[in-house]
């Protein structure tokens, strides 16, 4: 039986765990104190099965937290997607949230860059070109008449995140809510689609990964 926590998790839950059990012993109920930042450990790295939904030309949401104002804007130069703007929808995650990443939809990773930066609010606009980020490029798998589109989706890296955990590689196939990366601990995913894309999610709504559908295209 598959225990729901990220592997990602285990030396910060048992470090957490060691410690409340060192500040019991030396501190006597007092160190229960810490019982609840052990909780959250064990909560952050939570991982919980998710089935998402089936349907051709669908992007779902590759994080959960809340959905940020849909604009406008150049995907990350390094990538090489070209010099026009796409759609990009930004879901801001709280140190609260599931932080596993999960594919939006089915296609093979045709590109990954990391790139350094800084580690501003991830809720803040200027987080997406300015902060530590992991861009990957990836091809949709052409199915139900709708043809084979190029999409960016970027793990970056928030004011308290300092690390961001790709599991993927180049030439990986992906489908559609697979597991592809964990970001600790607080952050943002961006999604970047081409213009041709119906956004069915709203701006301040809660979203799952691997279960919000995001937006789709018609065949």
């Amino acid at each position: 039986m598959r225990i729901p926590i990220h592997r990602e998790g285990w030396p910060f839950i048992a470090f957490a765990a060691v410690l409340n059990f060192l500040l019991i012993l030396l501190l006597g109920n007092w160190g229960w104190l810490m019982a609840p930042v052990t909780l959250w450990v064990v909560a952050f790295f939570r991982d919980p099965e998710r089935h998402a939904p089936t349907g051709a030309g669908l992007i779902i949401c590759p994080a959960d937290g809340k959905l940020l104002p849909i604009v406008q804007a150049l995907p990350p130069a390094e990538l090489d997607m070209g010099p026009a703007p796409m759609t990009r929808l930004s879901i801001f995650m709280n140190v609260f949230n599931v932080h596993v990443n999960r594919a939006p939809c089915e296609g093979t990773v045709t590109k990954l860059a990391y790139r350094p930066g800084k580690f501003f609010n991830a809720s803040f606009d200027k987080a997406s070109t300015d902060n530590e980020r992991m861009s990957m490029r990836l091809r949709m798998t052409a199915e139900g008449g709708v043809a084979e589109k190029d999409i960016a989706v970027i793990q970056i890296a928030g004011l308290v995140a300092r690390r961001i955990v790709s599991e993927t590689g180049e030439g990986q196939h992906l489908c559609r809510g697979d597991r592809f990366g964990i970001i600790r601990f607080g952050s943002r995913v961006d999604v970047y689609l081409p213009g041709d894309v119906s956004v069915t999610a709203k701006a301040g709504q809660t979203v799952r990964a691997g279960r919000t559908i995001l937006a789709s295209y018609q065949s």
